[in-house]
């Protein structure tokens, strides 16, 4: 191959590399020292226990703002009962927020309303270092903290699916229990969106534990 043909090449391959980064959404980073205290306290504390379903992962992050100190692969809550697919990778806190919104709201709220339990739910997104619905020069999401995650649909023991784009307004029997499921997360998660918050919304809730500073919550 000639030298000319190969400093083309060479250009040319700089200019992708150069047109990869260029495309990649940026943020922007708040200064939350919380964060660092929280999670080098959860884990001394054996907040979080491992077990088969829950499983301690090395930090994620490094130079980044984005990361975990003590991140879990979290493959099944409800003691096992219902599996996470695919598996989310969370920091300490929001282990024990999804077993117990599972245990004390979505469980409960299946049986009643749509006679069955639930198995599996559809993850959406866990863990990813991004801005805000993944707008350029938005703010660093919780995803990128392994502090949230998105739900898209739940999977009962009978094999029939709700998903939250079709069930928000399908029977009302899906309604009630995505209204049921929405609201009592409420209760659990700092943050709560759902499909009448805005489009990007509509076929997923997004759970997170951000700390706000007007009233604690937001829920939409």
């Amino acid at each position: 191959m000639s030298s000319s043909r190969v400093g083309v090449l060479l250009v040319l391959a700089c200019s992708l590399v150069l047109w990869a980064c260029s495309s990649v959404p940026n943020f922007v980073a708040r200064d939350e020292p919380w964060r660092a205290d929280e999670g080098s306290a959860r884990p001394a504390s054996g907040y979080v226990r491992e077990s088969p379903f829950v499983l301690a992962r090395s930090g994620l992050g490094g130079p980044s703002v984005c990361g975990a100190i003590r991140p879990f692969k979290v493959s099944a809550t409800a003691r096992g009962a219902v599996m996470l697919e695919p598996p989310a990778l969370l920091r300490c806190p929001m282990v024990p927020a999804i077993e117990h919104w599972m245990e004390r709201v979505v469980i409960p709220a299946a049986r009643y309303h749509l006679r069955a339990d639930v198995v599996e739910i559809k993850i959406a997104g866990s863990y990813s270092c991004r801005p805000m619905n993944h707008v350029s020069g938005a703010f660093l999401s919780e995803h990128g903290h392994a502090n949230a995650i998105d739900i898209s649909a739940f999977v009962l023991r009978n094999g029939r699916m709700i998903t939250v784009k079709g069930g928000w307004w399908g029977s009302p029997a899906e309604r009630a229990f995505l209204r049921a499921v929405h609201d009592g997360a409420c209760t659990v998660f700092t943050t709560v969106l759902g499909p009448e918050h805005d489009a990007a919304h509509r076929d997923h809730f997004h759970l997170d534990l951000a700390r706000h500073r007007q009233d604690g919550h937001i829920c939409k």
